[in-house]
């Protein structure tokens, strides 16, 4: 059984805005679990209250890892469509040349005369 990826024109473009946005919206998210978690800052100690303040302290930077993650899986996805789009196009304009070079009346039988 032979395995195939078929994809839509469009497909990897849409994937390539949606995870941009998400990417967008990453940053946010880690700053609204801080504050929300703000009010139980209290409530703990120890090894948990180290933790979260370690967290709090680099909310900026692990932001920035998380959004540079997402932005090199966006920059792969676009260079996805390039190669298969690229592909695409190659694999069309190969087979109008060789079509075109073709002799199909050679190839036709016939019967009888």
């Amino acid at each position: 059984m032979t395995a195939r990826w078929d994809h839509g024109e469009h497909t990897l473009v849409n994937l390539a805005r949606s995870t941009h946005g998400s990417t967008q919206e990453l940053g946010t998210l880690v700053k609204a679990l801080i504050q929300a978690a703000e009010p139980l800052a209290g409530r703990f100690n120890g090894a948990g209250r180290a933790a979260f303040d370690a967290f709090k302290a680099n909310a900026d930077r692990i932001t920035a890892d998380l959004n540079a993650g997402l932005g090199s899986v966006n920059t792969g996805q676009i260079g996805m469509e390039k190669a298969f789009s690229m592909g695409d196009q190659t694999m069309a304009d190969e087979a109008q040349s060789k079509m075109g070079a073709a002799n199909f009346d050679a190839a036709r039988f016939r019967t009888g005369a």
